[in-house]
């Protein structure tokens, strides 16, 4: 099977300064955050906080989705921290 991201929720982890979500392969759950500054990376224009950070997520999801995938395709882990670097 393929990842998906069938479920749009994600959230803001203040202390870890990321934001979550999921993808599924199957019946199989995958976790993935990314890194509050990736999202500075992605959206130049991002307001560093709570509310910047999860519109600059849903303005780039389809980016980030991607990049997700490309992660799992090489690993097939079950948690994946995305960084900045990833979106280089």
């Amino acid at each position: 099977m393929s990842l998906t991201f069938p479920n749009r929720s994600r959230s803001y982890d203040v202390a870890g300064q990321r934001i979550r979500f999921v993808g599924h392969d199957g019946m199989l759950q995958i976790s993935f955050s990314v890194a509050a500054d990736a999202m500075t990376r992605i959206q130049p224009d991002t307001a560093a906080d709570e509310a910047g950070y999860l519109a600059a997520f849903d303005r780039s999801s389809s980016t980030i989705h991607d990049v997700a995938a490309k992660a799992y395709g090489r690993t097939h882990k079950s948690l994946y921290a995305l960084t900045a670097a990833d979106f280089g």
